[in-house]
């Protein structure tokens, strides 16, 4: 039987069809010693699986063949009726089953993350970053098989739909793996990228860094201190107004919460510590051999990515 689960330590960047970029980045760092927290993949084995049990989605998928992106409310209604049915489906027992052993062998007492990791059929490398839906500080095994569902469905969103039809990707050959991760309790997260992405230049490292979770900078709620470096050395800094902060709820979830204002001017990251974080990015980069853009956070001091 093709696994419906696989552990990072068992995926790598061969693994692009059944775990998706996101999975295989991960598998592919933690193999190589890099401090990611532990986690598994869902395959696309498991997605496959989870839609076969459907007596609907057949026609469900003629109908978006025959969809025009450009009609808004037949793209609403469509969209909205896929999601809805998907998140009424039944998990089949196995699959259910082996979610479970996974999430009980990776530790039940954890929060974890839960993100979509999409991947098209003989197209393992087009890019679907940001296209459907992730889910933070999830905990228990309930609230885990739930939002691993809603990944699913966010296949499904408007935008993920148009996304598809615009760019010639088959809507029965794009599958989804989730990748399930614990969470950490960041003081600060970012994105780190080992080329400057304004113009390329491979020998410039730029972070930005803000308190809290990645997402207030990803979702641009937050804007974010801006680092450069060069040759071992800080070559620019931009320390705006940081105003909220993403935080997780002890009891599960997330807060956006203001910060005091003393805390919204000060430096996000030390700079002993982005020399350590653009050095680290410059090891993943020498493991991949090519430029690399990494998300991060800092949990009691220790870098995280």
């Amino acid at each position: 039987m093709k696994s419906h689960v696989l552990f990072f330590d068992e995926v790598d960047r061969s693994s692009l069809a059944y775990v998706g970029g996101k999975g295989a980045n991960l598998g592919e760092l933690s193999k190589a010693g890099f401090p990611v927290p532990g986690g598994f993949c869902v395959t696309t084995h498991a997605y496959k699986d989870f839609i076969a049990t459907s007596s609907e989605m057949d026609a469900l998928f003629a109908e978006l063949d025959q969809l025009d992106p450009n009609d808004l409310n037949q793209l609403r209604d469509l969209g909205g009726r896929i999601r809805s049915h998907l998140l009424k489906l039944e998990l089949p027992v196995s699959l259910r089953n082996n979610i479970i052993q996974a999430w009980k062998s990776a530790g039940t007492q954890y929060f974890y993350a839960v993100r979509s990791s999409a991947t098209a059929e003989d197209l393992p490398t087009a890019s679907f970053a940001g296209q459907q839906d992730t889910y933070l500080n999830i905990r228990g095994k309930d609230e885990l098989l739930k939002h691993i569902q809603k990944c699913w469905a966010s296949l499904f969103t408007d935008r993920a739909i148009v996304y598809r039809a615009k760019n010639g990707f088959g809507h029965r050959q794009v599958y989804l793996s989730v990748v399930v991760q614990r969470m950490v309790c960041p003081e600060v997260s970012g994105i780190m990228f080992t080329a400057d992405p304004v113009n390329g230049n491979r020998k410039v490292v730029s972070i930005d860094a803000s308190f809290g979770l990645g997402e207030a900078i990803v979702s641009g709620l937050v804007s974010a201190d801006l680092y450069k470096v060069k040759g071992g050395s800080i070559t620019e800094k931009k320390i705006p107004e940081k105003k909220i902060a993403i935080l997780p709820l002890p009891e599960g979830g997330t807060v956006t919460k203001e910060l005091s204002l003393s805390q919204q001017v000060v430096q996000a990251l030390t700079d002993n510590q982005i020399l350590q974080l653009s050095e680290l990015g410059k090891r993943i980069e020498k493991h991949f051999g090519s430029p690399q853009d990494i998300e991060f956070c800092v949990e009691d001091g220790e870098f995280y990515v």
